[in-house]
């Protein structure tokens, strides 16, 4: 065989190992597009580098199956349903400790599934393998949470934070997917309860309604239904 033959041997093996690794590569991306969904482009934001987010998405993926993540049992479900049912009828009267109640409680479940929740951080990249789409939620409600310890967030917003620790609260439980969509910086969860009932099928418990026992109940316009807080009816 003449060099000149060699040599596009050569060339040729080097086109087809650039064109699988280049394959490769790209059904790597597009898995993990499909599995983080906006927690994908956040991270990618975030590093200003496609591969630095992919290998740390990467590395969470293998970080978590390195978890004991177990799904909770029908016992469990009913028992923390109900504790939550509690808690949000708690809000009306202590807006503040209902929403800390509510983040122990939340904690609580993430601890039982198997999470460690000792850094909120790691507790976020953790939950964002296998639930990417209510993840945002959490880091909403920790921010709403910080601005409440330091004196600076209203009524309105402690409720946003109860709805948001809901979401993920409900994707955690597991209950039955009834959609899914996104605004900003929150998604909304893709396994939550009904407008109207808790996972255990009580009614949920409007805290501006509970004042009012006859106060009748507004539909959602469906122009505002993006929004996290519409999809459980405009209250945690």
């Amino acid at each position: 065989m003449s060099s000149a033959t060699v040599a596009i041997v050569i060339v040729v093996a080097v086109v087809i190992i650039a064109g699988l690794a280049g394959s490769a590569v790209l059904t790597r991306r597009r898995k993990l597009q499909e599995q983080f969904g906006p927690e994908y482009d956040r991270v990618v934001a975030e590093r200003s580098s496609r591969l630095r987010a992919e290998a740390e998405l990467s590395d969470r993926q293998r970080r978590v199956r390195k978890l004991d993540i177990r799904p909770l049992t029908e016992e469990a479900r009913a028992k923390y349903a109900a504790d939550w049912v509690t808690i949000q009828e708690r809000f009306v009267d202590s807006p503040e400790e209902a929403v800390a109640d509510g983040y122990a409680l939340l904690t609580t479940v993430m601890t039982e599934r198997g999470y460690p929740t000792g850094d909120d951080e790691q507790a976020q990249a953790d939950l964002s393998v296998e639930h990417a789409q209510t993840v945002a939620h959490f880091r909403a409600a920790r921010e709403i949470s910080g601005n409440s310890a330091s004196g600076n967030a209203k009524t309105e917003d402690l409720r946003q934070a109860l709805i948001h620790y809901r979401a993920l609260f409900d994707d955690l439980l597991g209950v039955p997917a009834t959609g899914t969509s996104s605004t900003g910086a929150a998604a909304t969860t893709e396994g939550k309860a009904t407008d109207d009932t808790h996972p255990d099928g009580t009614p949920i418990a409007d805290p501006d309604s509970a004042a009012d026992p006859d106060a009748a109940a507004v539909e959602t316009p469906a122009s505002d239904r993006s929004d996290p807080a519409s999809n459980y009816g405009g209250m945690p």
